[in-house]
């Protein structure tokens, strides 16, 4: 599975299923929405898709609701509890205790104990009424039937990222144009796919907020960018035809999208030019990492770490130990790379500048 990308990773069906009996206007919605999470020492070992920080806390997310702790460092974990067993592939913490996780079948659960319990607030049931509700408002009767369609699907689209700028301000992006915004801490959400210039309905992977500058990286190059915090969008110039995975933004403000084959660009003025950045390897880069010096740092699908500085064209690369499928990433307080991986969560020591 060393060549499975983040994409294959959150697509490749890591969740149960099956129709749960539940009232009319939920028939779609698969069991596990409903169902919690299991809580067995195989989670330990499960696949694991994202990783974030909150406080001294790591809080690691993957495959049918697992969520891991950590507060030795990434030393040793435990098993949260989770409302449902959905896989979840992205984690983002606005505080040391406030934080969502987000996945398969639309799912967005939300924390206030830095990770240890979580309540549901989106599923894709939900999620698919939103849409077809904005697509209504637009009178677009192409997107009210791209809508509608998606009603009839069911809850079978994914979220694969997060960002929260705030406790009360975030954003969720997934497949086939699924945006998501709120401004209560996820108590409601308004459905933003319709107002997107996506016509393909391509995946949207990665989202990163500075201001009210809103930058969206996915499918096909695809990079959205929106000045009035969401309310409107313009699709950027791309340098690149091929799928970006994720996107960072450095301390310093700059964007890094990366995605197949080593790609990866950095802009310095919010999206609008792109340089190419030598990662100087061949195989997807399916995660990255902001650093507290103004770099950066990507995670190749063989497990290398790609270290950037602020304004350098080429990454240094670290060879990894362990060839495994990276997917996640985040510093813990001691200072050593905690990564997500589909063979579970390991510790690298970055070198001293």
């Amino acid at each position: 599975m060393a060549g499975v990308t983040r994409r294959q990773a959150a697509l490749a069906g890591l969740l149960g299923g099956g129709a749960a009996m539940l009232p009319a206007w939920a028939a779609s919605a698969p069991a596990v929405l409903s169902q919690a999470a299991l809580l067995t020492p195989k989670a330990l070992g499960a696949a694991t898709l994202a990783v974030a920080r909150a406080g001294d806390r790591l809080v690691a997310v993957g495959e049918r609701g697992t969520v891991l702790l950590s507060d030795d460092h990434g030393a040793s974990w435990r098993q949260a509890q989770v409302p449902v067993q959905a896989s979840l592939a992205a984690v983002c913490f606005a505080d040391a205790r406030t934080g969502w996780a987000a996945g398969h079948l639309g799912v967005i659960l939300r924390s206030d104990d830095a990770g240890a319990t979580w309540h549901k607030q989106l599923d894709g049931v939900q999620a698919a009424e939103l849409v077809k509700q904005a697509a209504q408002r637009t009178g677009d009767a192409g997107a009210v039937a791209q809508a509608q369609r998606l009603v009839e699907e069911g809850a079978d689209k994914p979220f694969f990222d997060l960002e929260f700028m705030d406790v009360q301000r975030g954003f969720a992006v997934g497949a086939y144009n699924l945006m998501f915004a709120t401004t209560d801490g996820g108590k409601s959400w308004t459905a933003l796919g319709p107002r997107l210039p996506n016509s393909k309905s391509l995946h949207l992977y990665g989202v990163r907020a500075r201001g009210r500058t809103l930058v969206v990286a996915g499918e096909q190059g695809l990079l959205l960018r929106s000045s009035d915090g969401g309310a409107s969008f313009s699709a950027l110039a791309s340098p690149y035809k091929g799928s970006f995975f994720g996107l960072l933004q450095t301390r310093g403000g700059a964007l890094v999208a990366y995605g197949l084959r080593g790609t990866a660009y950095r802009s310095g003025d919010e999206g609008q030019h792109w340089d190419k950045l030598d990662t100087g390897v061949p195989m997807a880069v399916g995660a990255g990492l902001a650093l507290p010096d103004g770099g950066f740092v990507l995670l190749s699908q063989a497990g290398d770490a790609l270290l950037g500085a602020e304004n350098e064209p080429a990454l240094k690369r670290i060879p990894a130990r362990e060839a495994v499928p990276v997917s996640g990433a985040a510093l813990a307080a001691d200072g050593a790379l905690v990564l997500a991986s589909l063979r579970g969560m390991r510790r690298v020591q970055l070198p001293a500048n």
